[in-house]
């Protein structure tokens, strides 16, 4: 059997009208495709709202308690989209993520797959119906439900494709596809029809927010192509596959910025064999990550450290790191709370020189600081003043040309 498997986020299906029209989509979709698995998130804010509910009772809600509550969300959604199929003469059964096979470790709210036992999914499938499934969590060995992570409907649909050995996965959400910058700061920022794995990866982990991170890492170790849509508007969107014609190697494909960026620096630090491991020892152990840094060179025996954590972390970060700063010597600890990353991203950077002078000038013109440079093989992203990231964009996204065919 033919199996297509579609996610639909949470403003998909927002509110009953919303919900009917995802119904009538599916529909067509199993007549057209035989066998559809839907993965739904939760509607609309209803995730933020049930958080700020946990913690009006308590400041530090329990995780495991919380992932139960959060986890009503999804249930609340695909029992709706089954009696809405149900309405349009369209078989469909709800099922929680733990009914649909879905393994994950005991880290509440962060949780990873372990595996997936489709056979309930399958049977629902060879029966004729259209199988609903909860996203963004999955359920533990000991029976306890666990969620992913923001964003990990995404990971449950790209998953469940996988297990399935689906042709794809649709991932329907509120914009037309994958756009070469945030359309809400560049408004003319083009929807682009295919974009390679690796590429959609260094945008997200930049803070492209329409697909998450591992949902893509996983399309791209098993291979699985994943088609990005919106849910309001009949348009192609944006095939993620292994790669794209060589004429489009050739450029800069898109823009992201990520504004929840903070700075961390230490100044005099004694240049000695472990002292990286001290400092950023703990902040591993403490779950913070760290992102970009930069180490400078050592002048009579001491350096400088900066490095950037996600804003949300600052305090945390700086707690931990101040009694690290006394032990290893340095004369100055500061932090910055103000900055945000702009990052251009296209295959073409690996083996065209040029696009790091470009990109400096171009920030230049626009008058834009750079804080500090951060590259990979296919990105170099620069970490500049929270107020300057959006003219940061759009400068960019004019000089790269990426309005243009």
């Amino acid at each position: 059997m033919r199996v297509l498997v579609q996610k639909y986020g949470g403003s998909s299906v927002a509110s009953a009208e919303r919900i009917r029209a995802v119904a009538e989509r599916v529909a067509r979709s199993r007549d057209a495709a035989g066998g559809v698995v839907v993965v739904v998130s939760a509607m609309g804010d209803t995730t933020d709202e049930l958080i700020r509910l946990a913690r009006s009772i308590t400041a530090d809600p329990d995780p495991r308690e919380l992932d139960l509550l959060l986890s009503t969300g999804e249930t609340v959604s695909a029992t709706l989209l089954a009696m809405a199929l149900r309405e349009l003469a369209c078989p469909a059964i709800s099922l929680t993520a733990g009914q649909a096979g879905i393994r994950t470790n005991r880290w509440h709210s962060r949780a990873r797959i372990t595996a997936i036992h489709p056979d309930r999914l399958r049977r629902e499938l060879e029966s004729g119906k259209v199988a609903i499934v909860t996203g963004f969590q999955g359920i533990t060995d000991e029976a306890d439900i666990t969620t992913l992570g923001r964003g990990g409907s995404d990971t449950t649909a790209v998953a469940l494709a996988i297990a399935l050995e689906a042709e794809r996965c649709e991932i329907y959400t509120d914009v037309a596809g994958i756009y070469t910058a945030d359309p809400r700061v560049e408004p003319n920022a083009r929807c682009l029809a295919q974009i390679s794995y690796d590429e959609m990866l260094e945008l997200a982990q930049q803070g492209a927010r329409v697909m998450h991170a591992r949902s893509v890492e996983l399309g791209q170790v098993y291979n699985m192509p994943i088609l990005v849509r919106s849910s309001f508007v009949d348009a192609p969107g944006t095939l993620i596959g292994p790669g794209v014609p060589v004429e489009i190697r050739r450029r800069v494909q898109g823009i992201a910025h990520d504004t929840d960026v903070a700075k961390i620096s230490l100044a005099g630090v004694l240049d000695r064999p472990g002292i990286a491991h001290a400092l950023f020892e703990p902040l591993a152990q403490a779950g913070i990550n760290v992102d970009v840094i930069v180490q400078t060179a050592s002048f009579e025996g001491v350096t400088d450290i900066s490095f950037t954590v996600s804003g949300s972390d600052l305090a945390r970060a700086v707690d931990l790191v101040r009694p690290i700063a006394d032990d290893v010597g340095a004369s100055k600890l500061d932090s910055a709370a103000d900055l945000a990353k702009v990052s251009i991203v296209g295959t073409g950077i690996q083996s065209t020189p040029g696009y790091a002078a470009r990109m400096f000038g171009i920030l230049a013109e626009a008058g834009v600081n750079i804080e500090m440079i951060t590259t990979s093989d296919i990105r170099i992203t620069c970490v500049v003043r929270r107020p300057e990231v959006e003219r940061a964009v759009r400068a960019l996204h004019k000089g790269f040309e990426l309005d243009k065919e």
